[in-house]
């Protein structure tokens, strides 16, 4: 019962995914860092979505890492003519 009215006063799950998504992101303040942590420390639910959000985000970072990076300009002029089609229908 404490743990749930903890876990509503200091920061709902709500907001703790959004934090979780700062903190990716590196742009969570230390006043933020701190809140999380917290519920961190009492959310076992938000504990293991942040365990499956780091699981995401480093096989989300190997994929697009082995891709290629480079777009050449035909891929660029395919691309163009592919949107006029379609916005002349």
């Amino acid at each position: 019962m404490i743990r749930k009215i903890l876990h509503i006063l200091f920061l709902p799950c709500s907001e703790a995914t959004l934090l979780m998504e700062k903190h990716n992101a590196d742009t969570i303040s230390a006043k933020e860092k701190r809140k999380l942590n917290i519920h961190l420390m009492i959310c076992k639910w938000c504990r293991m979505y942040k365990q499956k959000l780091e699981i995401l985000d480093k096989v989300l970072a190997k994929t697009f890492s082995e891709q290629k990076t480079e777009i050449n300009e035909s891929e660029i002029q395919d691309f163009k003519n592919k949107m006029i089609d379609k916005l002349n229908f």
